[in-house]
Parts: C-alpha cells; structure tokens; sequence
C-alpha cells in the first residue's frame, strides 16, 4: 500500500502576533496528519516567535526557522528549499484552514496525479463574520489564459506537486515583489496542469495589517506590469507603457491611455480563433475590472466617467454606480455621496448574509478577534 504523500506547510510569518495561534492551529488540527509546518519568522518585532516556539514544544511537526526580516519573497523561496513533502502547501499566518483543507487537496493530487497544482474557494473572515466566498464563473474559461491577467488562485489555499513541477521551476521571482504569487502562477499554468477546486477551503482574514492591504498601490503597479508583459509576449499588446502608467499615477492623460490600451486589446482578442477567444476576452474584461476599481479608489468620479466612457463600458456596471457615476464630470459632490450610500447599503446587505465566525469556527479554532 502507498503511503500518504507528506505535505509540507509553508507558513511565513511577520508581526503576525494576535492571528498566529488560529493559524497555526488550524493547520495542526487538520484532520490529514502526514504533515510538516515550516514557519519562518522573518525578523517579527512582535510575539510571534513566542507563539510558534510554544506550538514547536508541544508539537513535533513543527519546525522554525526565525532571523532577520528579509522581506516576503526570500522567506517563500527560503521555505521551498527546505520542504521535504511531495506536496508544498501555503499557509498565511492570518488565515484560519478549514479542519478538511489537505485531506481534500490531497485527494485532488490522489485522483490527478498529472496536476501540477491547484487552488481552493475560500469564505472571508471581517469584524468577527464570515460571508461565504462563491465560485467565480470565470474559472469555466482556460487557466493558463486567465492567468496572463489575473492571480487565478488565493495564494493561502494554493498546493504544489513537486512530483510534476521541477525544481527550477517552483520558486518566486524578486522582480515581482507584492505580486509574485502572480507571476508564479501565470508561469506555472503555460507549462503545468492546474485546477481550481470549487469548495471552500480556507478562511481569509480581512484586517489592515494584512500585506495585501498595506501594499495595495505597490501591487497593482507590478500586476499590470506582468499583464503588459505577457499580452505583449502573446502579440496582443504594442504600447504597454499605456497600461502601466496608471499605475504610477492616475489622471486624465494615463486613464485615457489605459482606456485605448483596453479598446485596442478587445479589437486584437475579437480576431482570435474561436477556442481560444471566449478565454481572452474574459481576461481582458477582468483587466477592464482592475482599471475601474483602481481608478475608483481615487475618488474622483470625472476620472471614473472619464474611463467608463472611453472604453465604453457603462453597461458592464451596476445600475446603481451608473446613477452615481453619470454626474461625475459636473457634480462630483453628488457622486461621491451617492458611491457612499450605495457602499453602506452593501455593507448591510453584506451583513446580514454573513456568520458570527465563533459561531461557525468553534468547534476547532480559537483566536478569532
């Protein structure tokens, strides 16, 4: 009979102090136990070293590695070089695993062996309650085309096969710091089977300390870099400066640019073969998504007209951000308080479609505030 495979937990860890022991725990309670956890404490100021020396103690499977901040990207290449498992999962210190996480990953990797990775659904965990994540419609379309616009899977809940990918191929590049789970990713689904999983697996914790939130602007400049580069590597892309641009700075002249930028891609897309086209178009529709909301974050609605109406893209919106948009350019007050009360009112509906998390996670987590 063959064993179960070893599962290597990969868990970087920085100033991770009030969220550590959910995570943490929630990987040991797991209820697949052929499992190592490699936390690296990249150079924590806080007494996240503390935690994970108390879980090292009482449990064996448990392995630090703890110096000198080096930032996020040498401490997951760092990981990967010591891991032993055949399989190589990631773990954010400020995430909570569901109990069946690897035992259902492992089982994907058991029936399809040729995969060289894959990705879970995930619930979010904000001010204490759980809204149930649903799979995105998107994923019908090929993965190794989407990921030429987007990060197709949370990084928390991705597994790799070292069994199907080399070596050479498994680390992440300090060329793409803030979206390297990005461009490891886009590589890996041009040259390796993947799969999306459609059940939830893993809860994400949304808080302001999060990496993501800290190095929002930093992360959207590198993403439509690696966009740019690769629709320019397909032959779908001339002028990516355009694109990049509005990541360093928002304004009338770089929203036009990244407008024509779109308009241009959806003329190119639109004459590609039929198989590959419905795949394409999703992408760039995705990447149109992107521009809106990082140009929204501006707050200045004339901006977000100024995009809508370039691309021509008002009925790919909600009804409601139409209202509030279509005065922009000579009433932005208006705009802005009408983007406000639509945003409080998906707040409450939000709300009330989510779970108290001590209610639903209880049972086998503790350290939810």
């Amino acid at each position: 009979m063959t064993a179960a495979p070893l599962v290597s937990v990969l868990l970087p860890v920085y100033n991770a102090g009030p969220y550590l022991t959910a995570a943490i725990g929630s990987i040991l309670r797991q209820d697949y136990d052929r499992l190592e956890v490699i936390a690296i404490d990249d150079g924590s100021t806080d007494n996240s070293l503390d935690i994970l020396e108390r879980h090292c103690r009482a449990d064996n499977r448990v392995s630090i590695i703890s110096r000198e901040n080096r930032g996020l990207v040498a401490t997951l290449n760092e990981g990967l070089a010591v891991a032993r498992g055949e399989l190589v999962a990631r773990m954010d210190a400020d995430d909570i695993a569901y109990p069946w996480r690897l035992s259902r990953q492992v089982a994907l990797f058991d029936q399809r062996p040729e995969l060289g990775f894959c990705g879970a659904g995930i619930d979010t965990l904000l001010h204490g309650r759980i809204a149930k994540g649903r799979l995105d419609p998107v994923f019908q379309f090929s993965l190794p085309i989407l990921s030429m616009f987007f990060t197709i899977f949370m990084h928390p809940t991705v597994v790799y096969n070292r069994k199907v990918i080399d070596e050479g191929s498994l680390h992440y590049d300090p060329e793409y710091r803030h979206a390297e789970d990005f461009d490891l990713f886009g590589r890996l689904a041009r040259r390796f089977p993947a799969a999306m999983m459609p059940e939830n697996l893993l809860v994400y914790r949304i808080h302001p300390g999060s990496v993501t939130s800290r190095h929002t602007r930093d992360m959207r400049r590198t993403h439509l870099r690696i966009v740019a580069e690769n629709l320019e590597s397909e032959g779908l892309a001339d002028r990516i400066e355009d694109l990049q641009a509005i990541g360093d700075a928002v304004s009338f002249d770089t929203v036009a640019r990244a407008a024509q930028f779109i308009v241009a891609l959806e003329e190119r897309v639109s004459a590609l073969p039929d198989d590959i086209r419905p795949s394409f178009a999703a992408g760039a529709l995705n990447l149109f998504y992107f521009l809106y909301q990082l140009v929204g974050d501006e707050r200045e609605p004339a901006l977000t007209h100024e995009l809508l109406t370039r691309t021509a893209k008002w009925n790919v919106i909600r009804r409601r951000e139409k209202y509030a948009l279509r005065p922009g350019p000579w009433a932005p007050r208006l705009s802005l308080a009408s983007i406000a009360a639509g945003k409080k009112a998906d707040r409450v509906a939000q709300y009330f479609k989510t779970r108290p998390a001590r209610t639903v996670l209880a049972p086998y987590q503790r350290g939810l505030a």
